[in-house]
């Protein structure tokens, strides 16, 4: 490693086919869009991908490229009032890239890998880079909050499974997950212990006034038009970031009643190996076995009723 080079960069350096893929379900595909705009520049076959929170079933039998691997174009019809995959396709459909957003449903560990291996069959794929917004897949299990795991944990799982050269885990939206009861000193404190197990690629700013920021800002606004009951809450902190606004910023009703922190760390992608990352969590070999989403909400509930949660620091600065 170089501070010449960014690890997470330099880990992605020889591959030619890469998936970057929402790992949080909603509009988590949208976390990753910098990052595959940057690799695109590269010259890097760059491909999308999401678990989804749509109603995939209801759409055309033709839509489906493999049992558990929809794909969604700007073209594909129904789900008018959700459908954040669709969005994203139009929208790069405007940019003149390719407009292809694959689409998993929310299912267990089990069909998710399988889907994933597919994909990466068909594809071709050098690596698979899964993006949390948030930074709650970072959670080991025994946190004093654990934000919303499931997916998460889901994903990750499926992927560590794959055999495919490169995976990895990056995170960008330090501190949303507060909302969902995580405390970021024990997220600090997990992403100590990763760099100690060599597991860490180290931190990435997306700059402000970069191609990559501003296309993520009118991704990120054409999305809010095209859900306007349901837009992006966590994506939508994370490009008020980006044009270095701070503070409570109000950019949907969803947040009333609640106070945001918007701020610069927001705009960071922290990155680490899938590898490493799984060594870590506690539960996650229990959720194998699982095919549907409710078994893994399930296992993760039996696993933290049986512990005593590790106490969380105070946030000494």
């Amino acid at each position: 490693m170089s501070l010449a080079e960014p690890p997470l960069f330099a880990a992605l350096a020889g591959a030619r086919s890469v998936l970057v893929a929402g790992a949080g379900g909603g509009f988590d595909v949208y976390a990753g869009l910098p990052l595959a705009l940057a690799l695109r520049a590269q010259g890097k076959v760059v491909h999308l991908a999401n678990l989804s929170f749509t109603a995939l079933e209801t759409l055309d039998l033709d839509v489906w490229l493999a049992p558990g691997v929809a794909l969604v174009t700007a073209r594909t019809e129904g789900l008018e009032d959700y459908f954040p995959e669709r969005a994203l396709a139009r929208w790069l459909r405007g940019q003149r890239e390719p407009d292809v957003v694959y689409a998993f449903p929310r299912t267990g560990v089990r069909p998710l890998r399988e889907a994933y291996a597919t994909l990466a069959e068909q594809l071709g794929l050098d690596a698979v880079v899964l993006v949390d917004g948030g930074t709650d897949i970072l959670m080991r299990g025994d946190e004093a909050g654990l934000g919303t795991p499931a997916e998460d944990m889901t994903s990750l799982a499926a992927v560590a499974g794959l055999d495919v050269p490169v995976k990895l885990v990056t995170c960008v939206g330090f501190g949303i997950d507060a909302y969902h009861g995580v405390r970021h000193t024990q997220v600090l404190e997990n992403i100590a212990a990763l760099d100690r197990d060599g597991a860490y690629l180290g931190a990435l700013s997306i700059p402000s006034a970069s191609r990559e920021a501003a296309l993520y800002r009118d991704a990120v606004a054409h999305a809010q038009a095209a859900t306007p009951l349901r837009p992006s809450i966590v994506n939508g902190q994370i490009a008020a970031a980006s044009r270095g606004e701070c503070g409570d910023v109000r950019f949907t009703s969803r947040t009333g009643g609640s106070t945001l922190f918007v701020n610069p760390l927001m705009t960071i992608y922290f990155s680490f190996t899938v590898d490493g990352l799984v060594s870590r969590v506690l539960y996650l070999d229990t959720l194998e076995d699982t095919v549907r989403m409710e078994q893994v909400v399930a296992r993760i509930g039996r696993f933290r009723a049986g512990i005593t949660p590790r106490t969380a620091r105070p946030y000494p600065h």
